[in-house]
């Protein structure tokens, strides 16, 4: 696989529908046995692999079970972050890696798991390597690599194309030619949750990689002055905007979340043509989208290369994993239990199968064994092929940085992306949190 450079490593994640702070449901536990708590996020059909995960770890320990509490995925950020700032962390936290676990190593918050790897190496085996970027800071593994790879996918509808006879864009060039075809036929070029603001941010990862490759990003990663500021990086915010002004975009985008699945549903109800946006939408899409996924309406392909761009068209955004860390706060019994964990139901065979039955890859090695009999292999293959042939798979700025300079990038692209300021105003704000 594509081992990623320093910020090259996982994205956003699911979203979907939630019942924030939600309990749930855990069997097994003895009277008086110890407990270890588990935070993660709620979205069918992966909120019910976690959950499942976690009743058979407990119905096989019951003297030391996990307790589970779902959220959405923007609550779930909010809360984590400030539970660890009070010293009150689940047990387990699950997350993205990167700047954000950075910042949990460097207030002392979670476990160096790098002792425990060593003396349990065939753990760390059943994983792909890449996975394990994401999951170490300054050499020490901080994480547990988990669930699924999931790259940025550009999905679209079949019908949409038909409707006015047009193919898949193939170029940049070719994305805004479509753009007036589809408006005129009344379909929306492109759907957006824009106001969860990271989904914005997909396609500026995209345009950077493409015009110029990883290196303009990990410039700003590596804390050069003004990285920013790259003429390549102007260009990008530049074509963005372009394509915002050109319409490019559902009407009312900056209004729609994807916590509620909106933006999936305006592309499987035909009113929006394509959509950029995670490997993970592909299950509840399957789900929730009728005959969508299973009339072979769903068409999807990797983010095409612009004219004179640098960045190889192999390259892909995304999750290599996602990530397990335990709190240094918690008490030995509760490590124990998470570590245990970590080293069974989170790596079991049955795990993997069921990961695969959403449509999704697992991190654990040799389960494409399992493509050949799912109703979703030729999409498994697809996302197999991009995220092992990536010549770099690059984590979601947001993830990549600090949690300090995560938010004023989020805030800046819903600027951005309002056109309420240019880009070279997003650069100059963007240059100023380097480092911070």
């Amino acid at each position: 696989m594509g081992l990623p450079l320093g910020a090259a490593l996982a994205a956003c994640g699911t979203s979907g529908p939630s019942r924030p702070g939600a309990e749930a449901s855990s069997s097994g536990g003895a009277a008086g046995a110890a407990t270890a708590t588990y935070w993660y996020l709620s979205v069918q059909p992966q909120e019910g692999v976690r959950t499942r995960a976690m009743e058979r770890f407990n119905k096989a320990n019951p003297s030391g079970t996990l307790k589970g509490t779902t959220f959405a995925n923007d609550a779930f950020k909010t809360k984590i972050k400030t539970a660890i700032g009070a010293g009150q962390a689940p047990t387990l936290i699950w997350g993205w890696g990167g700047g954000g676990l950075r910042s949990y190593v460097q207030a002392g918050q979670v476990e160096d798991l790098t002792s425990w790897f060593e003396e349990n190496a065939a753990v760390k085996d059943k994983l792909f390597p890449s996975s394990f970027g994401a999951a170490t800071i300054d050499g020490k593994i901080y994480a547990m690599p988990c669930e699924t790879m999931q790259p940025i996918v550009l999905y679209y509808d079949k019908r949409a194309f038909e409707k006015i006879n047009a193919k898949p864009p193939e170029s940049w060039a070719d994305i805004m030619a479509l753009v007036p075809k589809f408006n005129a036929a009344g379909i929306a070029p492109f759907s957006l949750g824009g106001q969860s603001r990271w989904t914005n941010m997909m396609w500026l990862e995209f345009l950077f990689d493409r015009l110029g490759g990883p290196e303009v990003f990990q410039a700003v990663f590596d804390e050069q002055k003004d990285a920013w500021s790259n003429p390549i990086a102007i260009d990008a915010l530049t074509k963005m905007q372009e394509l915002i002004k050109a319409d490019g975009f559902i009407k009312g985008f900056s209004s729609i979340t994807a916590d509620s699945n909106a933006d999936q549903a305006l592309l499987y109800t035909g009113k929006a043509a394509m959509m950029l946006h995670g490997g993970w939408c592909y299950g509840s899409m399957k789900a929730d989208g009728g005959d969508f996924v299973s009339g072979g309406h769903l068409g999807y392909m990797n983010f095409p290369p612009i004219e004179g761009g640098k960045g190889d068209p192999s390259n892909t955004v995304g999750n290599p994993g996602q990530y397990m860390s335990i709190s240094s706060k918690a008490t030995p019994e509760e490590k124990e239990i998470a570590k245990k964990f970590f080293a069974t139901e989170l790596v079991s065979e049955t795990s993997a199968k069921e990961w695969v039955a959403t449509g999704a890859v697992p991190v654990i090695k040799g389960a494409d064994k399992e493509f050949a009999t799912s109703e979703d292999k030729d999409f498994l293959g697809f996302v197999y092929n991009t995220a092992v042939n990536a010549k770099a798979f690059a984590q979601s700025w947001d993830q990549a940085l600090s949690p300090t300079a995560a938010e004023v990038l989020l805030d800046n692209i819903a600027k951005l992306f309002q056109l309420s300021i240019t880009p070279q105003e997003f650069a100059t704000n963007m240059n100023a949190v380097i480092g911070k």
